[in-house]
């Protein structure tokens, strides 16, 4: 009988008798072998095991426990999933343990029972497996709160994830990214995970004069100043019970990053021209696509205050980056701007979809929108041309820069994700087409959509 796993045994023994006498015992499984903590790492690279069995005592020094030990950690460092079981003498017990701790997923005294060992590697395996399946589940998973973001790129989901994971909290977070990327996409998802019963209140710091952004964040009193004929209310309060996006908060004058400080240490303010401090719950989301570090260095943004802020940094990918995505976006925008044309039917010519892959649009999603939209209302016809869009069709397919990691098996799994999500995105989704592009069956690309967790 053969045990079905997609991942072979690796045994790891330096006694070659007994390593013998074990893939004998485990003969119901597809096993390599090596003998010490050198080979059982090549062999651990080249199969990537899902379990593993091991001698704690391996050379230079069989008598002692430090290769064993050094082993376990290399390879739960490359693979912190891998299901350890080590194998040890009567009397290491305590080593044992140890090894445990460390993330072994179990131990066996010699000499072993063969029944005992088979149903322990097979649970383990078993275990592998539906971890492997709950993670494969969680990266197609889309965050209902953020069901307004259109994504099929990897770090693009992660960083959904995130945002739906520090939702519940009432942590200032900070967005990073290149102007266009959709920070305030993902603010107001933020807002909308979190079940806040306020308002999303947004207001960029870089678009108001300097002299009035402070009573616009913190309101005034009636008399305050010149012109002031009644007291209103600030953004800031304005937000209470809700979610305040502070954006280009690289751009807040310096004489109010203090004033800005002192709100968020003690989430109180006053008004101009007022004496009462005046208490606000609000969530706090900051963005902006300035270096601040850089700003810090040069004393135009307060250290302090930065690190108010960055309780929560996400770092958002430029569109170029984003596999897919491109056309996905073009896709979503043509839809809706015919739509909104009374120009139903209209779609993207094959030097179009090659164009705005090839793109590295400088202005994000920003500029795909805007291009886009320009384009259903120029295009003369139904079909929009490359240079409908303002682009012009690569000649040839451009080469990436070689791959520098040389673990095959990775390579090959982006290179195949890569050819997925492009030709998903070219087909607008559409399985049949996309499986005709690739040169597969629609039954194999689904296995594949499902192996690489592509939604």
């Amino acid at each position: 009988m053969s045990a079905n796993h997609s991942t072979p045994l690796l045994i790891v023994e330096d006694d070659l008798a007994l390593q013998k006498q074990i893939k004998w015992a485990l003969d119901g499984f597809e096993s390599v072998t090596a003998s010490d903590r050198e080979s059982a790492i090549a062999q651990f690279r080249r199969h990537q095991p899902a379990v593993v069995t091991m001698d704690l005592g391996l050379p230079p020094d069989p008598d002692s426990v430090t290769e064993g030990f050094k082993l376990l950690e290399q390879m739960l460092d490359l693979d912190s999933g891998v299901k350890v079981i080590v194998l040890t003498g009567q009397n290491d017990q305590a080593h044992a343990l140890r090894a445990v701790a460390l993330g072994a997923y179990d131990f066996l005294a010699k000499p072993f029972d063969p029944d005992i060992l088979t149903l322990t590697i097979e649970r383990a395996y078993r275990m592998a497996e539906l971890q492997a399946e709950n993670k494969r589940l969680q990266a197609l998973h889309q965050p209902d709160a953020l069901e307004d973001l259109m994504t099929r790129d990897p770090e693009m989901m992660r960083i959904a994830r995130m945002i739906e994971r520090v939702a519940s909290s009432d942590a200032t977070v900070l967005l990073l990214g290149e102007s266009g990327t959709g920070k305030e996409v993902l603010a107001q998802g933020l807002h909308q995970a979190s079940k806040r019963s306020g308002r999303f209140v947004a207001i960029n710091c870089a678009a108001i004069p300097e002299n009035l952004l402070e009573s616009e964040l913190f309101g005034y009193e009636k008399g305050a100043f010149t012109g002031a004929s009644k007291t209103t209310v600030g953004k800031i309060e304005t937000a209470n019970g809700g979610t305040l996006m502070l954006d280009e908060i690289g751009d807040l004058p310096h004489s109010l990053q203090a004033k800005l400080l002192r709100f968020l240490q003690e989430r109180k303010i006053e008004r101009l021209g007022g004496r009462q401090e005046i208490a606000v719950d609000v969530r706090v989301v900051c963005a902006t696509h300035q270096d601040l570090m850089a700003l810090i260095k040069e004393t135009r943004f307060r250290e302090d205050l930065y690190y108010r802020l960055a309780e929560i940094v996400v770092d958002i990918p430029p569109l170029r980056a984003r596999q897919g995505d491109a056309v996905l976006l073009a896709h979503a925008f043509l839809r809706r701007f015919a739509n909104d044309q009374k120009r139903v039917g209209m779609n993207f010519s094959d030097d179009a979809l090659k164009a705005i892959e090839a793109h590295a649009w400088p202005g994000n999603v920003r500029e795909l929108l805007n291009a886009t939209k320009r384009a259903t209302i120029m295009a003369e016809g139904q079909r929009i041309s490359a240079a409908d869009i303002g682009l012009t069709a690569p000649s040839t397919d451009a080469d990436g820069d070689a791959p520098r990691d040389l673990d095959l098996r990775m390579v090959r799994e982006n290179a195949e994700r890569q050819a997925i999500l492009a030709a998903l995105a070219r087909a607008n989704g559409n399985i049949a087409k996309a499986s005709e592009m690739l040169g597969v069956s629609r039954p194999t690309l689904y296995d594949l959509m499902h192996r690489l967790a592509i939604k």
